[in-house]
């Protein structure tokens, strides 16, 4: 399929892949492979359950329109979003591009999305539609949250996000790292991190979700210096948040390129990124103690790179640009790969190799 599928501009080749998953065309054209994670790959992080630790990345479903077909490839939890509270087109296009050779994707989409209403209406529908499914259909769902291009007031904007999502989804990401809002990386100082942490977690703790309390991580950028990185850490320990996503897409450009659009504005991800994430997780890690649950995301792309994050640090991992290249069943491979190396090394509990590493 592949070969067709390269033959369409890239932002078109991804709403298609949507519209053949909310149709189930996909599951025509390319079955879901079965995914047998062992027991000793189940994760159980803030109170909820994890078949394997291997998740979806924000960016893709960023409307909420396909997670139970997502589900049916095989992850263990899938965010959706980003999410801005008023719907928002994002940047000009074109604005996705693929470099083939490189194993990677430039986007600068702009939290481009329907808004808080349009993904609260999908999300509330999901809910009912799943309130008497067995209990291997409800598996986590993260909620990436963004704020407007042209708000003033972050916090606001992220608390309006957890207003509305927090009651119908599990787990609440706060995005202060995608490099095309203008501004948004200038959250991860310290004084204004803490500040928008710290009001997020009392909003949450005072009611603002109603009955829920869903866990707050906030997701970084590959990007921080030292200093960058401990001004992070330093803030979402002083507003003792749930946790970190590490990381976002990357404004650098190795020399290494070769793909055509590698000069296109925008985040890096994929295969490039690979290295810097690894090693952003274990500086993640060893800064916190091990004591902050790390979501490892960036140029995971085989069991491998799966095994490799969570010895550095990481509780839980996602995908997503090695899945334009390897297609959904990539799921499946790395969770047998998974399995495998279990077996092979005599571990009992993936857990027991989170931060080995560090």
């Amino acid at each position: 399929m592949r070969p067709l599928v390269f033959r369409l501009e890239a932002e078109r080749a991804h709403a298609l892949s949507l519209w053949a998953l909310r149709t189930r065309m996909a599951m025509l054209v390319m079955p879901p492979r079965p995914v047998q994670p062992l027991p000793g790959l189940a994760r159980r992080l803030w109170g909820l359950d994890f078949v394997h630790p291997l998740g979806l990345a924000a960016g893709y479903d960023k409307n909420a329109v396909a997670i139970d077909p997502l589900f049916d490839y095989g992850f263990a939890f899938v965010e959706i979003g980003g999410v801005t509270p008023r719907p928002q087109p994002g940047n000009d296009r074109p604005r996705l591009f693929r470099l083939a050779p490189d194993r990677a994707v430039i986007n600068r989409m702009g939290f481009n999305n329907d808004g808080l209403d349009m993904v609260a209406a999908r999300l509330a529908a999901r809910r009912r539609r799943l309130a008497g499914a067995p209990v291997g259909r409800r598996r986590p769902v993260f909620a990436n949250l963004g704020k407007n291009k042209t708000s003033e007031d972050a916090l606001a904007d992220y608390t309006a996000g957890l207003a509305r999502l927090g009651p119908l989804v599990d787990v609440v990401v706060v995005n202060v790292s995608s490099p095309n809002t203008p501004g948004l990386r200038d959250l991860q100082g310290r004084a204004q991190l803490t500040g928008l942490l710290s009001g997020l977690k009392a909003a949450r703790d005072g009611g603002i979700a109603g009955e829920a309390r869903p866990p707050i991580l906030v997701k970084i950028a590959p990007d921080l210096d030292d200093a960058g990185l401990s001004d992070v850490v330093d803030a979402a320990r002083d507003a003792a948040i749930d946790g970190m996503v590490v990381a976002n897409t990357t404004l650098a450009r190795p020399d290494s390129l070769q793909g055509r659009n590698r000069a296109q504005a925008g985040g890096l991800s994929g295969r490039p990124l690979k290295g810097r994430a690894l090693a952003l997780t274990r500086e993640v890690y060893r800064a916190t103690g091990g004591a902050m649950p790390i979501v490892g995301v960036g140029g995971i792309e085989s069991a491998r790179d799966a095994w490799d994050r969570m010895a550095a640090g990481a509780g839980l991992l996602q995908l997503y640009s090695a899945l334009v290249y390897e297609g959904p069943g990539l799921v499946a491979r790395i969770v047998d790969g998974l399995n495998g190396r279990m077996i092979a090394e005599g571990v009992q509990d993936v857990g027991e190799i989170v931060g080995s590493a560090a």
